[in-house]
């Protein structure tokens, strides 16, 4: 079998914990920050768990050697 590749945009946005759970960031933190609440801006920065079982199954595929 050949070495499999990780998708590198994956990478940049996931991380898998020791225990195989997948961890993220939350989407928007990066522009037009102005009209967002600090609540919000808080909330976004946060690493939080990925919950639906779809994705996390699609993420980790895309990370072969995480």
């Amino acid at each position: 079998m050949p070495k499999l590749k990780t998708k590198k945009s994956v990478a940049k946005r996931f991380k898998i914990t020791g225990t195989g759970k997948v961890m993220h960031y939350g989407a928007g933190g990066s522009h037009l920050l102005s009209k967002k609440s600090s609540k919000r801006k808080r909330r976004i920065k946060k690493a939080s768990l990925l919950k639906n079982r779809g994705d996390i199954k699609t993420v980790k595929r895309f990370l072969p050697y995480r």
